[in-house]
């Protein structure tokens, strides 16, 4: 057997594993099923194959190349981190963004070019989506990527930032239900909108930078535990998710689709387990390791509130 084929073979898939790390893909195709929640919790039944067909494959694309830009706008911030002795400790051991590489970039495992390259790659194949589902869809896709720049920018600059990455995480969901339904309900998009601003807020944002606390002081970053410390902090995260939980409720009762007693109550045990529970005990504890496991653990909300959609309308 010739050993150069499979060299080569070999080499492919750790270069491609490369760019999936810098995609943060593992967590990427978590956050994917937020967008295909929102179209089915809106439209109340599965769109036509070709409209399943070409909005996965946007999803995807949009997803890989927002989380690329990520680090692509931080590579000088991120990179002297790293210079500095940053990207370790025992709170990322079970990271779900550092399953693979964490900023490969950085790292200088993958050149800066490449990664714009692979960005911009992405960012082509969504646009042609979501201009094909609805071309509402390509200005929310490209209003989400300036968001995504802006929330870079401001790492030095305010807390509130935040905000902004939680509008970046509504941005795909609000644009799947324009992509089914070109007149949704107002008040539905609203409440869509709060549930994943406020999960964001309190689930994946404060406690991912509540782990990061001593290497954004050392750098002068100005996020939420830095600038209103870890009592304030477990409070927002604690008062973020209260509030997600219950939008979330009102959100499902607002769906098209009756959704009975049964599926509000689970939805409702959902939220306490994977939001509420694990930011309770992050308020007592005020551990590292409990703001990744409630980080980790809040990362799969949209993910398992999709599955009770999608097995709901199949019933």
């Amino acid at each position: 057997m010739n050993a150069q084929p499979l060299a080569l073979s070999a080499g492919f898939k750790n270069r491609l594993k490369l760019f999936w790390a810098l995609s943060r893909t593992p967590h990427g195709l978590i956050d994917m099923t937020t967008p295909c929640l929102a179209a089915l919790l809106w439209l109340g039944a599965y769109p036509p194959l070709a409209t399943v067909t070409v909005g996965l494959v946007t999803v995807f694309a949009g997803y890989t190349a927002v989380y690329a830009l990520n680090d692509i706008v931080g590579y000088r911030s991120d990179r002297a981190k790293l210079e500095a002795g940053g990207f370790g400790g025992d709170a990322h051991a079970s990271d779900l963004d550092a399953m693979l590489v964490r900023h490969p970039l950085a790292q200088g495992v993958l050149p800066l070019r490449d990664g714009i390259l692979w960005a911009a790659g992405w960012s082509v194949v969504a646009a042609a989506g979501a201009y094909w589902l609805n071309p509402f869809c390509l200005v929310i896709f490209a209003a989400g990527c300036l968001l995504e720049t802006l929330y870079c920018v401001l790492w030095r600059v305010s807390p509130y930032r935040a905000f902004v990455s939680g509008a970046v995480k509504s941005a795909g969901a609000i644009a799947a239900v324009f992509a089914v339904d070109p007149r949704p309900s107002p008040l539905f998009l609203l409440f869509l909108f709060l549930v994943i601003f406020l999960w964001e807020i309190g689930g994946q944002n404060a406690p991912n930078d509540w782990t990061d606390i001593e290497e954004d002081r050392q750098f002068g970053a100005r996020t939420i535990p830095v600038i209103f410390g870890l009592d304030k902090t477990r409070d927002i995260i604690l008062g973020a998710l209260f509030l997600a939980v219950l939008a979330n409720l009102v959100l499902f009762l607002l769906a098209p689709t009756p959704f009975g007693p049964p599926v509000l109550t689970i939805t409702a045990a959902v939220g306490v387990y994977l939001l509420l529970w694990p930011a309770w005990q992050l308020h007592g504890s005020a551990r590292k390791t409990d703001a990744m496991r409630l980080f980790n653990r809040a990362s799969h909300y949209p993910l398992v509130l999709f599955v009770i959609v999608a097995l709901r309308l199949l019933v």
